[in-house]
């Protein structure tokens, strides 16, 4: 008889234990708060995107005002005089573009059927050209401006809606600026103590990789508006400044930035013949390779951290989450969460795990800040967690091995 088996010769069935998944009220509970707090940030995703703007903002324009205040200027003296600056540079761009451009646009509907007739008569001296010339023919170019001038009228409750977050979310920024202490004391008020060093380390990066991104796109913006005037005058182009200032703005945007800017570039050598016109897309064409592959890697690389592979998946995403207004946020918000990642000292699968002597000198930061800030306000609290962040940023400045 073999072992394992009863004496009548039938072996016993094994009996699996059953698995058993417990699930407690207060699972369910943390389950349901997530899912409430995923729908909340759909429903405000304006409001939000209206603070992350304020926020960024506020991180570009703090030096200016911390400069002026250095100057001997009053906090308020200083924060209008950037803002009325703002404002000028903004309204004067408009006049200098708006304009020509709306001129431009006008005189190209009133043109177009005219262009259409010259086309047809150039393409009919060239034979198996009967199917472009009949394409040609159809396309509707005699209520072209009623077109255009619809389409604006469709897109005027945008225009307004646009605009009114605009406005809130400048004056957000300006109500941050004026009193800074007690805006951040808000911030640290709802943060237990013992995290308010890293709240004031991830703050003081922050402000660095929002200015160093306005500073950027500054450049980049400056850049392509100083060459597209240029080379339109080169043409005897009127209005290049203008166009060039147009270029500036359009840049900013990715992916399809290159491709706006440059359509206005090249309408504008129509005049001078199609080589021209060929000529001017080759030039603007490589101007665009240059800017992606050289000025921007160098403008953007040292502040934002982000390999080539993360700038172009947070693109995407930006972009096809929340369009071109996300594709603008998206490499700060990114460089953001990457630092984040980085000051919490959070370990990633596949790296390596951060140096014991990186989490000691955190531990001592945090004690001395709890010796220092003992009885303190939250805005007097957050004024020394900035200080504290300030020098430790330094320390690791001296010492890269620190892990910062």
């Amino acid at each position: 008889m073999h072992a394992g088996t009863t004496p009548g010769g039938v072996r016993p069935c094994r009996v699996t234990p059953a698995l058993r998944i417990d699930i407690t009220p207060r699972t369910i509970g943390y389950v349901m708060l997530a899912i409430a707090l995923v729908w909340l940030m759909f429903q405000l995703t304006s409001v939000l995107i209206v603070m992350v703007v304020a926020l960024i903002l506020v991180g570009t324009l703090a030096p200016m005002v911390a400069w002026l205040e250095a100057k001997g200027l009053g906090r308020g003296v200083a924060l209008a005089v950037v803002f009325v600056l703002i404002a000028g540079a903004v309204v004067g761009m408009l006049l200098l573009t708006v304009p020509p451009l709306v001129a431009q646009l006008i005189q190209i509907t009133t043109d177009a059927p005219k262009s259409r007739d010259a086309l047809v008569a150039w393409l009919a001296q060239y034979e198996g050209t009967d199917a472009i010339i009949k394409s040609a023919r159809s396309l509707p170019v005699e209520d072209l401006m009623a077109r255009v001038g619809s389409s604006l009228l469709g897109y005027s409750t945008a225009i307004v809606t646009a605009l009114g977050f605009t406005l809130t979310t400048m004056f957000l920024a300006i109500y941050l600026l004026a009193d800074p202490v007690r805006s951040k004391g808000a911030i640290f008020a709802v943060v237990s103590r013992r995290h308010h060093v890293k709240l004031a380390r991830i703050l003081f990066e922050l402000e660095i990789i929002v200015g160093g991104y306005m500073r950027g796109q500054l450049i980049t913006s400056g850049a392509i508006t100083l060459f597209v005037f240029i080379l339109l005058k080169v043409f005897g182009v009127e209005n290049a400044l203008a166009i060039a200032i147009f270029a500036g703005l359009t840049d900013v945007i990715p992916f399809v930035g290159g491709l706006i800017a440059s359509a206005p570039v090249i309408a504008a050598v129509a005049g001078s013949g199609g080589l021209a016109m060929i000529v001017v897309a080759s030039i603007m064409l490589v101007y665009q390779e240059f800017e992606s592959r050289f000025l921007v890697p160098r403008v953007y690389g040292r502040v934002l951290r982000l390999s080539p592979a993360v700038v172009l998946v947070a693109l995407l995403v930006g972009g096809t989450l929340m369009g071109i207004l996300g594709a603008l946020l998206a490499l700060p918000i990114a460089a953001g969460l990457q630092m984040l990642v980085r000051e919490l000292r959070v370990e990633l699968p596949g790296e390596t795990s951060a140096d014991s002597g990186v989490r000691v000198r955190d531990q001592q930061a945090e004690d001395i800040y709890e010796q220092l800030t003992e009885g303190a306000t939250a805005a007097d609290a957050g004024v020394i967690a900035s200080e504290l962040a300030g020098k430790l940023k330094e320390t690791e400045k001296d010492d890269p091995s620190s892990g910062g």
